[in-house]
């Protein structure tokens, strides 16, 4: 393997670690606070992404406005979501099971509503910086570069919320004991309800970043949501850096299969990775042993 080889695949994986980090993060916030999977997550992806390009392009005002758009739309509808699939369910032994059936009809509902608002006809969202960039030898676009840039701030900016806020300090005893947060007056409804905005935030700004690389559709979700899902289950959630390191292990995992065996079959190797993970460590690399 040449020396140009290994530096495009180390920025491919940089750029897809970047991606796949932002994706997993609500994806694991969720997880951990309410011990579900949430099965519209990636419809809130579709959706921040076609808020943002109704505010930068339909409406002419700019990616910026049309971003800020997006995430409080995304966080707003999360909220909603989790109030109305969710927290009815919450004191049921199957919570687990029923969650994946009212968050899969969630995702229904997002993705027919966001059809019938903007039609099936593709779209693509402006690139954050246009041009490109020279990255340790290999040439990647302004955009892709923006991403890796803009993504650890994003992750620096959850590490401090969940971990220097009292709000962030409550969300945390809320997913570690649930029935001690109630004892202490924690109100745990609306912490949860504020796990699912703060996850559907993050899907939104992931959305957007895909929105400018690939073609936008209703179902565009679908995809992310299964790469999100890997890196959750690859890295474990009992640490906030468990899915954020394990996203770019999975974007170097992606980046090498792809270099060596083709796009085509670098689905089935995460795959592998991730029925590994789970035959012989379920709780994730990362995670704890369970007690």
């Amino acid at each position: 393997m040449s020396g140009d080889a290994l530096v495009t695949i180390a920025v491919s994986a940089l750029v897809l670690g970047s991606l796949y980090a932002v994706m997993a993060l609500g994806l694991a916030v969720v997880w951990s606070s309410l011990g579900i999977f949430n099965f519209a997550h990636g419809l809130f992806m579709t959706l921040g992404a076609y808020v943002a390009w109704q505010v930068a392009a339909g409406a002419g005002w700019g990616l910026w406005p049309g971003i800020v758009a997006a995430v409080a739309a995304a966080m707003a509808v999360g909220a909603v979501a989790c109030e109305l699939l969710v927290r009815p369910f919450l004191g049921r032994k199957d919570v687990v099971l029923v969650a994946v059936i009212t968050t899969l009809a969630g995702a229904t509902l997002i993705e027919n509503g966001v059809l019938l608002a903007w039609g099936g006809r593709p779209k693509q969202l402006p690139p954050l910086a246009t041009g490109t960039v020279n990255l340790f030898g290999a040439a990647l676009s302004a955009h892709e570069a923006a991403i890796v840039a803009i993504t650890p701030l994003i992750l620096l900016a959850v590490w401090l919320f969940l971990g220097r806020t009292r709000l962030g300090a409550a969300l945390r005893a809320v997913a570690q004991n649930h029935e001690a947060a109630l004892l202490m007056g924690l109100p745990a409804a609306r912490l949860y309800a504020l796990a699912f905005a703060l996850a559907a935030g993050l899907a939104a700004i992931a959305g957007i970043f895909l929105g400018a690389i690939r073609f936008m559709s209703p179902a565009m979700g679908g995809d992310p949501l299964l790469k999100a899902m890997v890196v959750v289950i690859f890295g474990g959630v009992a640490r906030f850096a468990g899915p954020v390191v394990a996203a770019y292990l999975i974007g170097l995992i992606e980046a090498v299969s792809t270099y060596a065996i083709g796009l085509y079959w670098t689905p089935s190797v995460l795959f592998l990775f991730m029925i590994g993970t789970l035959m012989l460590r379920p709780q994730g690399l990362f995670g704890g042993a369970r007690r």
